[in-house]
C-alpha cells in the first residue's frame, strides 16, 4: 500500500492512499465531528464502501451527461431532505464524473462541506480525483463551471480496477500518457501501482505550487485543449483519455509547426500513444468549424487560441496562436 501526501501552502494536507483493499481505509478518512456520510455514485459502479458512520447512497446518472447543473442541484436538495449538515461528510464513489460532481455538491452545499474520493476508475485515480478541482458541464463546453474544493483524503482501490470495462481503463491511459511529457518519467516501463503513484505525486507537487490554476498547474491541461472539443462536439460519446490522446499528437504537431520541437519528438508522443493502444487521428465527420468554436470555448482561452505546449524548456502555455496554423495542424491528425 502506497501513499503520497498532498501538503497546500495554506495548510491543507490530505493523503492519497494507494493499493489492493484501499477502500477498508476510508473510516480512517471520516473527519471528526461527522455523523453522516452521503454516499455519492452511479448504478453501474457496483461497489459499496462502508464509512464507519451512518450514510445514506445517492445514485446519479451514468454518463458525461450527469455532469449538469441539475445534477448537483438535485443533489444538494436530496442532502437538504435527508438533513445532511456542514459538518458531516460526503463521499464520491466511482470514476471523474462522480468525483468531479460529488466535489462541486460539497464545495457549494452549505458553501462546503468535506469530500472524500474513492476513485474506481484508472482516470479518476491518478487525475481527476487529486488536486481539488470540480465542475460539470455546460451546452457550451466541458468543465465551463466548477470550483477548486480539496477533498479530505483520496482513495485508489487497484482492486476496483479489475472490473474496469477495457476501453474505460484505456481511457485513463491517455491521461498516463500525459504525464510522460510532464516529467519524462518511464511510466510505460512501471507496475500499474507504481505508475499511479508516480502520476499521483507529479500532480501534487504541481498543485501544491498553483493550488487555484494560475500558472503552472494549467500544464496539467496538456492535450485538453482539442481533447475537450472533441468530447463536445461528439456529445461525449468518445471518452475522455481517448479524445486526450489524439490532443496530445494535435499539441506535439503544433508545437512542431512553430519550430519549438523537432519531428522526433513528435514521432515519441506517437510512440507513447500507439503503445497505449490509443487513437492517434480525429474522429470522422468533426468539421473544422465546429472543432475551432469549441476550442475558443478552453479555459485557457484568454488571448485568442491558447495551448500548452512542448517546447525547449518543457512544456508552456503559449497564446494567440494564428487561426490558419490552428486549421494546417488539424489536417495531420485526420
Amino acid at each position: 500500500m502506497n501513499e503520497v501526501k498532498v501538503a497546500l501552502p495554506s495548510g491543507i494536507e490530505y493523503p492519497v492512499i494507494i493499493g489492493n483493499g484501499a477502500k477498508d481505509r476510508l473510516p480512517s478518512l471520516i473527519p471528526p465531528g461527522a455523523h453522516r456520510a452521503a454516499i455519492v455514485t452511479q448504478s453501474k459502479i457496483g461497489i459499496s464502501v462502508e464509512p464507519g458512520i451512518e450514510h445514506k447512497v445517492f445514485e446519479i446518472a451514468d454518463g458525461e451527461e450527469a455532469k449538469s447543473l441539475t445534477t448537483v442541484g438535485e443533489l444538494c436538495s436530496a442532502f437538504a431532505t435527508w438533513g445532511l449538515t456542514r459538518a458531516d461528510v460526503v463521499v464520491g464513489v466511482g470514476g471523474g464524473v462522480v468525483t468531479d460532481v460529488a466535489g462541486f455538491a460539497a464545495a457549494t452545499y452549505h458553501r462546503g462541506v468535506a469530500v472524500i474520493h474513492v476513485a474506481t476508475t484508472l482516470l479518476a485515480q491518478i487525475d481527476a480525483a487529486v488536486g481539488g478541482k470540480t465542475g460539470v458541464n455546460l451546452p457550451e463546453g466541458k468543465n465551463l463551471m466548477g470550483s477548486f474544493w480539496q477533498p479530505s483524503g483520496v482513495i485508489c482501490d487497484l482492486d476496483t480496477l479489475d472490473t474496469l470495462p477495457e476501453r474505460e481503463l484505456r481511457s485513463g491511459l491517455g491521461e498516463l500518457a500525459k504525464y510522460h511529457f510532464l516529467t519524462g518519467d518511464p511510466l510505460i516501463q512501471m507496475e500499474l501501482e507504481d505508475r499511479i503513484s508516480r502520476a499521483v505525486e507529479i500532480k501534487a507537487e504541481i498543485v501544491v505550487e498553483d493550488e487555484m490554476e494560475q500558472g503552472k498547474r494549467a500544464l496539467l491541461n496538456y492535450g485538453h485543449t482539442l481533447g475537450h472539443a472533441i468530447e463536445n462536439i461528439g456529445n461525449y460519446e468518445i471518452k475522455h483519455g481517448e479524445a486526450v490522446a489524439i490532443g496530445l499528437i494535435y499539441a506535439a504537431e503544433l508545437s512542431h509547426a512553430l519550430e519549438r520541437i523537432n519531428y522526433e519528438r513528435v514521432s515519441e508522443h506517437r510512440h507513447i500513444v500507439e503503445s497505449y493502444g490509443l487513437p492517434s487521428v480525429l474522429p470522422e465527420k468533426m468539421s473544422e468549424e465546429d472543432l475551432l468554436f469549441a476550442m475558443t470555448r478552453d479555459k485557457k482561452a484568454v488571448d485568442g487560441f491558447t495551448f500548452v505546449l512542448d517546447g525547449p524548456n518543457g512544456l508552456e502555455i503559449v497564446k494567440g496562436i494564428e487561426e490558419s496554423l490552428i486549421k494546417e495542424t488539424l489536417n495531420k491528425v485526420r
